[in-house]
């Protein structure tokens, strides 16, 4: 079926970038469609460190400029989406001998706290790690530390809200939609489509397309483009263990491995400590990206190194990896290739344009969209003013220091649902818990129970809101409740949402 209507702009790619594209440019009067084929952040974009971070380490390559606008961003996006997106301290111990001398972290931390226009956050503080209680869980190996703040983020629940704000701006939102092909009509995109589901398939005008894929995006360059010899992207595995909690600490650790690696340890889900990241070259399809046993030796290996309890394969309980599409800037070590993005434009008015996305971070993802719009409005012609800085995402709508508030609120007026389901709920849908939960009376009310604190009334609306078709989808990206549930509830949850999703006879 064709839609003879010609679009302002297709996406391809539901990540991060691509999503942040399509929620701008909505926002400003475009209309777009967004084609992802398989979820929202089933690839890069729910595989991070899960950080709204500047980069220190980025600036011993001199990224002075990614730095410099990753750190504004921080409280600009922590306004934006205060579920989310929640500040978080740093500890960087430190002793004398280490790759890096003090003043050098000292003056990367000034940087840090100058050039950034922090005004919330904290200032960076040295500790005593003899007395200070961040000390306690490492080996007695450290005189002290420098403590600084960065921000942490649920990345993959951060991809679903641009999505759904998208959505309710008047982008259309295709999930499970894979772009055959791309053809170029005189001055409009001819792009041919297949619903993975059922093979349906559909062709979509549009005046410009954004190739907004991430790792994939020289292969979309390679297939549905047509285009021979592209290498514009350098993939770089990272991956991450999640482990039984090694600390009670609230802050997260730093620490400078004597490779010149550097990995976190940081507080998970209230029960567990996520450690990484590796980085090493990729070659193969990323949604394959696995870690390997070496990455999980090295990883158990470092942690082991600075923690008074070691870290151990058994102590494990998840793992992820996922593959960063690095601009190839020709770097010859992975943890050195630019974290920086750049936007290419391919066409004219006489041509139809099309603009590549290589590179980007979670951080800088708002930015990113807001230069992709200036290059869209320099093709197509302008539309709207930059409005996203001042927005709030889905749910968002409560003051950075009213988390607390809006978590008792919930638990008032649905005084069935225990003080720790109730802090969940906001953390994934602030504001928009209460529409989750509607009129509830009794625990009964939530319907059939999956396990943890999951239960029906929340997967139907992860459903009919936030476009999940799968198990997966709801427990590793939506909710990470597949930290609680078996591998049976997993499988009664599939079952479920299948029969769910299929039509009635």
């Amino acid at each position: 079926m064709a839609d003879d209507a010609v679009k302002d702009i297709f996406v391809i790619g539901g990540g991060i970038n691509g999503c942040g594209i399509a929620r701008d440019a909505a926002g400003r009067g475009y209309s777009v469609v967004l084609a992802e084929m398989k979820d929202f952040a089933s690839g890069t974009s729910s595989a991070s460190t899960k950080l709204i971070h500047g980069g220190l380490r980025y600036l011993e390559h001199y990224e002075f400029r990614l730095v410099r606008e990753a750190l504004m961003e921080r409280e600009v996006l922590w306004a934006m989406a205060p579920h989310v997106i929640w500040p978080m301290r740093f500890v960087l111990p430190f002793h004398k001998g280490g790759i890096r001398p003090a003043w050098l972290i000292r003056l990367g931390l000034f940087l840090y706290d100058h050039i950034g226009g922090r005004k919330l956050l904290p200032a960076t503080r040295t500790l005593d790690m003899r007395r200070d209680p961040s000390g306690k869980p490492l080996k007695n190996l450290f005189d002290k530390a420098f403590e600084y703040s960065d921000g942490w983020v649920d990345d993959a629940r951060l991809v679903v809200l641009n999505a759904r704000d998208a959505a309710d701006r008047g982008a259309d939102i295709r999930v499970g939609t894979r772009v055959v092909s791309a053809r170029r009509e005189n001055a409009h995109w001819d792009v041919e489509t297949e619903n993975m589901a059922s093979g349906e398939r559909d062709v979509v005008k549009a005046r410009m397309l954004v190739n907004a894929s991430g790792p994939w995006v020289d292969k979309v360059l390679a297939g549905a483009f047509g285009q021979n010899d592209v290498h514009n992207v350098r993939l770089v595995q990272g991956s991450h263990i999640v482990v039984r909690r090694k600390f009670s600490d609230p802050r997260a650790y730093f620490f400078q491995n004597p490779d010149g690696r550097i990995i976190f340890a940081i507080p998970y889900q209230d029960d567990f400590t996520l450690i990484g990241t590796t980085d090493r070259d990729y070659v193969g399809d990323p949604h394959e990206a696995r870690i390997s046993d070496e990455e999980i030796d090295y990883l158990c290996r470092s942690a082991s190194e600075y923690f008074v309890e070691p870290v151990t394969r058994d102590d494990i309980v998840w793992t992820y990896s996922g593959v960063r599409p690095l601009f190839d800037d020709g770097a010859s070590k992975a943890q050195e290739a630019t974290r920086d993005y750049v936007l290419k434009v391919d066409g004219n008015s006489q041509k139809a344009p099309l603009l590549n996305v290589f590179g980007g971070k979670l951080t800088t993802y708002r930015r990113l969209a807001e230069s992709a719009l200036e290059k869209i409005g320099e093709a197509i012609g302008e539309k709207g003013r930059k409005w996203t800085a001042g927005s709030r995402l889905p749910g968002g709508d409560f003051g950075t220091g009213e988390f607390d508030k809006e978590v008792a609120r919930l638990a008032q007026l649905y005084p069935f649902v225990t003080s720790a389901h109730a802090r969940r709920l906001i953390r994934l849908y602030g504001t928009r818990a209460t529409r989750l939960l509607g009129g509830a009376k009794t625990i009964e009310d939530l319907g059939r129970h999956f396990g943890s604190d999951l239960y029906e009334i929340e997967v139907r609306w992860l459903m009919a809101e936030e476009w999940a078709r799968h198990a997966d989808d709801v427990l590793w990206r939506r909710t990470k409740r597949g930290l609680h549930l078996t591998a049976a509830e997993a499988e009664a949850l599939e079952d479920y949402m299948t029969k769910a999703l299929q039509p009635p006879n």
